[in-house]
């Protein structure tokens, strides 16, 4: 089968990373070698850089700057070598989270970020994007249930507002690319928006 790359998006608590393996196995089932990983992390690099990220004050230039880093070395040492071996990438967050987050959601400029994205990868996207589209309340509700919060998590609901909206901006800037899937809904019926999306490619 042909390499692919799916990136999976969304504010945190939308529900993504519980859908990742599902079609993990619907590829790997339809003879698929696939790959998981995240941003930031994937590398060892990386997932040092995860941290701080995650757990470290800091502006939002130098957070747009370690997570480009972060990316440039995954992207180096696992998803294009994986590419290249025919594999199917899938990953939870890519670089439509830097602009949904640093930019929308720190108000940092995107032209910036995306001077930076072209330096780290150039014209390379994801084959199709899934974005987990939910109510910033409803997905701080979700959090809360979940698991302690890290320093992005414990933001209030207007910044995943702005994140929310960032995401809105690049559907609509690639929306061949991006699909929103309505992540208020039950398990089944968001598990029924990923497949319909995944069928109208053919996977």
């Amino acid at each position: 089968m042909p390499a692919r790359f799916i990136s999976f998006e969304g504010i945190d608590g939308a529900g993504k990373s519980t859908h990742i393996d599902a079609v993990a196995k619907r590829l790997r089932d339809g003879g698929a070698t696939v790959l998981c990983t995240r941003e930031p992390g994937g590398t060892e690099l990386a997932e040092k850089l995860r941290e701080l990220v995650l757990h470290s004050p800091m502006d939002a230039l130098t957070e747009g700057l370690l997570v480009f880093a972060a990316r440039r070395d995954h992207l180096h040492k696992l998803i294009l070598p994986a590419l290249a071996r025919g594999e199917t990438v899938l990953c939870d967050r890519f670089t439509d989270a830097t602009f949904a987050y640093q930019g929308a959601g720190r108000g940092f400029d995107t032209a910036v970020l995306s001077q930076l994205e072209q330096w780290v990868h150039g014209h390379l996207q994801p084959d199709l994007t899934i974005w987990f589209d939910l109510p910033a309340a409803m997905a701080a509700e979700r959090r809360a249930a979940a698991r302690k919060p890290d320093r992005f998590e414990q933001e209030a609901v207007d910044f995943f507002d702005l994140v929310r909206s960032g995401y809105q901006a690049r559907m609509n800037s690639a929306p061949q690319r991006i699909v929103r899937i309505d992540a208020c809904v039950n398990k089944g019926a968001v598990w029924s928006q990923i497949v319909s999306a995944l069928e109208a490619r053919q996977w």
